[in-house]
């Protein structure tokens, strides 16, 4: 395996249009190796574009891209690979059947008279994540049994096998919890240690100020600038990114919440255990852990995703026993789930197709969707949700994840939904974006909407809550008033320093 050479990647007034909208306008960047350089920006902002462009996938109309001075012209992936790029996508590019070796040596498989030397092929696999610091992982794992962290790994092992000089990382810690971040950003470092150019576009401020050199913003298609990150604040960087400076802190709390809406009385499902928690009309309620604790499980027994097996619930003041989706949403719930695109969407829908699709008995007449009427209901709310587009016919996968979030949030308020269950509401959401949806969330418990909210962004969650709900291998082991609920606390409570869990 041979060590890459130092690499110099610039781009130069790259443009790239599609019909009706101009993605990349003018757009430059300068990437060298042995450093790791971010790219942020609002959803929208032209940061895949750009990266598209530079691994091969996307073909600009204008502008000029050069290896080591050398203009290229890259027709596809392939010819940007053999030139040692690559790039890292957030939906894995992995044969999930075949092994840790196989997926790593995929392509470039050692061969003895026209046969595949398994033995020398996972030997090479093994020193490649040995170099990697990998020494857990076996080169003989089925990639589908493996953990998401594991998998990422894998990609990463093909592109150094390789002899990548170009790494692109899109949004990689988006799937990971912080210890697989840790051992993400290690890699990271041996990367950039080897003369490996790293480029890693993240919506996490953390994750840019910890590991880039470099920061480019983009903005609108445009770029904004080019910095040393030694050279930014966090206002600075945010102001670069969307325009503007954020107002202070996160919507004020609800002062008088209502009756209560939701009622959990010792509930059990799957790994959730006697959990006892109450929602009020008009109130945020956020549900923090650890990975592992319960906190998607909850949500999904509560909109009858997943059957009780013990304890009751109370909505609206009568008993509540959902059988399916379809008599929670029937009783005034809704779920945005933690993966939008999957089980939030028809990517390949209209807005006003997704919008509409819970709705469509009352948008009917005699049995046949008034479509004026449709039309009509799903404009007045994505005007109101201020979803970018050109039209409620635009297909929902052609959106930022912020505009997808909020087409889910429309179909929600289009059927009327009182009680609305969050489930990671601004994953792989961009700063400015996630400000717009804390707002609308507000407004939502304003209306006297109940809202069960569960986030593993701490200070997000403890930001928006009137009160939290802590979760710890299945149990609720406390709920704090927002006064109560200091980060410290929350985290020794998540962490099992209170002996006793509780039902709450």
């Amino acid at each position: 395996m041979r060590a890459p050479s130092i690499v110099h990647v610039s781009a130069t007034a790259l443009v790239k249009r599609y019909p009706g909208v101009t993605a990349l306008d003018g757009v430059s960047i300068d990437v060298r190796g042995g450093e790791v350089h971010a790219v942020a920006g609002e959803n929208g902002a032209g940061k895949s574009t750009l990266m598209h462009v530079l691994a091969g996938a996307t073909m600009p109309n204008e502008g000029v891209l050069r290896i080591d001075g050398e203009e290229v012209h890259f027709r596809s992936p392939r010819d940007a690979q053999a030139r040692g790029i690559r790039m890292i996508h957030q939906e894995l590019n992995l044969a999930l059947d075949m092994t840790v070796a196989e997926n790593i040596l995929l392509g470039a498989e050692p061969s003895r008279a026209g046969v595949v030397d398994r033995r020398a092929m996972h030997a090479r696999a093994r020193a490649v994540l040995d170099r990697l610091g990998e020494q857990r992982l076996s080169t003989a794992a089925r990639v589908g049994d493996l953990s998401l962290a594991a998998r990422q790994m894998t990609e990463i092992a093909k592109a150094v096998a390789a002899a990548a000089r170009v790494v692109i990382m899109d949004e990689p810690t988006a799937i990971l919890a912080q210890g697989e971040t840790d051992a993400l950003f290690r890699v990271i470092e041996q990367l950039r240690a080897g003369g490996v150019a790293v480029v890693y576009v993240s919506h996490r401020f953390d994750d840019i100020f910890r590991i880039a050199d470099r920061v480019t913003v983009l903005r609108d298609g445009g770029l904004v600038d080019s910095r040393p990150l030694a050279a930014l604040t966090r206002d600075e960087l945010v102001r670069l990114m969307i325009g503007r400076g954020l107002a202070a802190g996160y919507p004020r709390p609800t002062e008088a919440p209502g009756e209560d809406m939701l009622i959990l009385d010792r509930v059990s499902s799957g790994p959730v255990r006697d959990a006892s928690l109450s929602v009020r009309g008009g109130e945020i309620v956020s549900v923090v852990g650890l990975v592992g604790a319960g906190r998607t499980e909850l949500a999904r027994a509560v909109f009858g995703a997943a059957p009780l097996t013990a304890g009751r619930m109370t909505l609206g003041g009568a008993p509540y026993e959902p059988r399916s989706p379809g008599d929670a949403i029937r009783r005034g719930l809704a779920l945005l789930p933690e993966d939008r695109k999957r089980q939030g969407l028809v990517l390949v829908a209209a807005i006003r197709e997704n919008v509409s699709l819970p709705s469509l008995p009352s948008l009917s007449r005699s049995g046949v969707v008034d479509r004026r009427r449709e039309r009509d209901a799903v404009a007045r709310w994505t005007d109101a949700l201020s979803v970018r587009t050109p039209s409620v016919e635009t297909e929902v996968r052609q959106l930022s994840g912020g505009n997808q979030q909020k087409v889910v949030l429309a179909r929600w308020m289009l059927a009327n939904a009182r009680v609305l269950l969050f489930d990671e509401p601004t994953r792989g959401i961009d700063v400015g974006a996630k400000a717009e949806i804390y707002a609308l969330m507000r407004r939502l418990a304003d209306d006297g909407a109940a809202l069960l909210v569960v986030s593993s962004d701490l200070p997000e969650a403890l930001g928006m809550a009137d009160r939290v709900a802590v979760m710890r291998e299945g149990w609720i082991v406390a709920v704090l008033a927002r006064g109560e609920a200091t980060p410290e606390r929350v985290a020794a409570l998540m962490l099992g320093e209170s002996a006793v869990p509780r039902s709450a």
